[in-house]
């Protein structure tokens, strides 16, 4: 990966609608090597996939949590099943297995406390071998990127 492929790269970051006509007069390629370029990147897995990101206050669905989730055991077998039952949630935007005080840190995203608090008794909660849960909320989004340099 050389200079102008970690360029197109943040170029798509910030907008994966751009046309190759458009990234090519912004790399001073042209068109075909551009294309060529972002067909390399998608068969070396640099590029995985394109998303459209979505306003979550637009579709009331701002209220973010971060939960602490400590499980009863570190046997392998309830790490094995959390992992397996947590990314059924849709909810659940992201999922870390962290060192610390915790086992996992969870990114949740609802409309609002009530819709939380309906997560945690009728979802959260229910799953086996969770010893203890500890929430964050969110008060104001300081930073969001998606981007990565390369």
């Amino acid at each position: 990966m050389d200079a102008i492929d970690k360029k197109l790269l943040v170029l798509l970051q910030n907008d994966a609608k751009q046309t190759t006509k458009q990234l090519a007069q912004k790399l001073d390629l042209s068109a075909t090597a551009v294309f060529e370029r972002i067909k390399k990147l998608e068969r070396q897995k640099i590029i995985e996939k394109y998303v459209c990101l979505i306003n979550k206050k637009q579709i009331e669905k701002n209220f973010i949590v971060l939960s602490h989730v400590k499980l009863a055991q570190h046997k392998k077998e309830y790490i094995t099943q959390f992992e397996k039952e947590i990314i059924q949630f849709p909810e659940v935007l992201e999922c870390f297995h962290v060192a610390g005080d915790f086992d996992y840190i969870l990114k949740i995203c609802v409309k609002d406390i009530e819709e939380y608090r309906d997560f945690m008794v009728s979802k959260l909660t229910n799953l086996q071998h969770i010893g203890s849960t500890q929430s964050s909320f969110m008060i104001k989004e300081v930073k969001n990127s998606t981007v990565i340099e390369p």
